[in-house]
C-alpha cells in the first residue's frame, strides 16, 4: 500500500487528535487514549455543564449515532428504537441530549435544504462525528461494515474546515450528500465507496446532473479513478486527493 494510502487508513481509523503522535499507533493503546478523551468529553462538557441526568441514555444516543453516520434521523425514530429495546424516552428529551453533545461539538448536525429553493426542512437531519478516532474508540473499527461511513464523515469535517456551511441537498425524492455554501459559493458533493459499475455511475453521477448551475460538482470515492477524472463536467476523485484539496 502506498504511503498516502497508509496515511488516509489511519486517519480513518484513529482520527487526528493531536496528541495520537505521541502515544503512537500500535496495539490498543490509541483507542484506550481516545476512549479517555471520550469520558472526559462527555463527563465535562456535556453531562455536567448541560446538566444531564440521564447518563445511561446519552451513552446509548451516542452509540446509535455512531451507528447511524450518514442516515436521515428523527427523534421519533430514535424514540422508538429505544423503546424497542425497553428504554422509554421522548422524542422531546432525545432532542435535547442531541443538542447538548451538538453545543459540546462531539457531534455536528446538518439539516436538510431543497436545492434551488430557501426551504430547511425540519426533520431528517443527519449527525457527524468531530473526531473518526472518537467514534471508532466507541463503536469499534469494522473496515468491511463501516468503512463508507467513515468516508462520509471525512469528507464531512473536510468540507467543514474548508469554511463552509454544510447541508444535505433534497431535489424532490433525490438527494444530494453535501450541498456547500460559502460566502455565496456552492460546491456539490457525492460519496461513494468504489464506482463498481455504470448503474452506480448513474445513479451517483445522475443526481448531481440533474442540478442545473454551474457551481463545481464532486464524486469522491475511495477507489482509484476507474471511469476517467471527469463524467459530463463533474469531477469524480478520490478520497485522499479530495481530503489534500483546497476547495
Amino acid at each position: 500500500m502506498e504511503k498516502g494510502n497508509e496515511s488516509l487508513m489511519k486517519y480513518l481509523t484513529y482520527g487526528g487528535m493531536p496528541y495520537l503522535p505521541n502515544i503512537g499507533l500500535q496495539k490498543d493503546l490509541p483507542f484506550e487514549y481516545l476512549r479517555n478523551v471520550y469520558s472526559t468529553i462527555l463527563l465535562k462538557d456535556v453531562v455536567a455543564r448541560e446538566n444531564i441526568r440521564n447518563i445511561n441514555f446519552l451513552e446509548n444516543l451516542v452509540y446509535y449515532l455512531s451507528d447511524n453516520i450518514g442516515s436521515l434521523f428523527s427523534a421519533s425514530n430514535i424514540s422508538k428504537f429505544l423503546k424497542s429495546q425497553r428504554i422509554e424516552i421522548s422524542p422531546q428529551l432525545t432532542l435535547n441530549y442531541l443538542k447538548a453533545l451538538s453545543n459540546a461539538y462531539f457531534v455536528h448536525k446538518v439539516v436538510r435544504s431543497e436545492i434551488g429553493g430557501l426551504k430547511i426542512f425540519e426533520i431528517g437531519e443527519k449527525y457527524y462525528f468531530e473526531d473518526l478516532g472518537l467514534r471508532n474508540a466507541l463503536k469499534g473499527f469494522n473496515q468491511k461494515t463501516d468503512i463508507h461511513k467513515l468516508l462520509e464523515n471525512a469528507v464531512y469535517l473536510h468540507l467543514l474546515q474548508c469554511g463552509y456551511r454544510i447541508y444535505v441537498g433534497k431535489m424532490g425524492n433525490k438527494e444530494i450528500d453535501f450541498v456547500a455554501d460559502k460566502n455565496g459559493f456552492k460546491i456539490y458533493v457525492q460519496v461513494c465507496l468504489q464506482i463498481t459499475d455504470q448503474s452506480v455511475a448513474d445513479r451517483e453521477f445522475g443526481n448531481l446532473l440533474m442540478i442545473n448551475d454551474n457551481y463545481p460538482k464532486y464524486v469522491v470515492t475511495l477507489n482509484d479513478l476507474i471511469i476517467g477524472n471527469d463524467y459530463q463536467g463533474i469531477k469524480q476523485i478520490n478520497l485522499l486527493d479530495f481530503l489534500l484539496s483546497e476547495l
